[in-house]
C-alpha cells in the first residue's frame, strides 16, 4: 500500500510543479521576456496550458480575480498540498 500512496503524491508533486511553471511562464510572457511567436516557447506553453487548464478553469468559475489578478493557481497549489498532507496523515501504512 505504501507504493500507491508513494505514486499518489508522486503525481501530486508532479502537477504541483506544472502549475507553478505555468505561472512563471504566464509572467514572463506578461513581462515580455518571453516571445509565444518562439516555436519552442509556444510549445512548452500550450503544453503547459494544456495540463493545468482543466483544474485551474474549475477553479476560475469560483474564485473571483482581484484586480487582474489571477489567484486560480494560488488555490490549487493550496488545494493540493492540503491533499498531499491528508493522504500521508491518514493512509494506513
Amino acid at each position: 500500500m505504501y507504493s500507491l500512496l508513494w505514486l499518489i503524491t508522486t503525481v501530486i508533486e508532479i502537477y504541483i510543479i506544472f502549475i507553478v511553471a505555468q505561472v512563471i511562464l504566464s509572467w514572463l510572457v506578461a513581462f515580455d521576456v518571453v516571445n509565444m511567436r518562439n516555436q519552442f516557447a509556444a510549445t512548452v506553453g500550450n503544453m503547459l496550458y494544456q495540463l493545468t487548464e482543466p483544474v485551474l478553469g474549475r477553479i476560475r468559475r469560483y474564485v473571483p480575480t482581484m484586480g487582474g489578478l489571477d489567484l486560480s493557481p494560488l488555490v490549487a497549489l493550496l488545494g493540493l498540498m492540503f491533499l498531499q498532507s491528508l493522504l500521508r496523515e491518514y493512509w494506513p501504512v
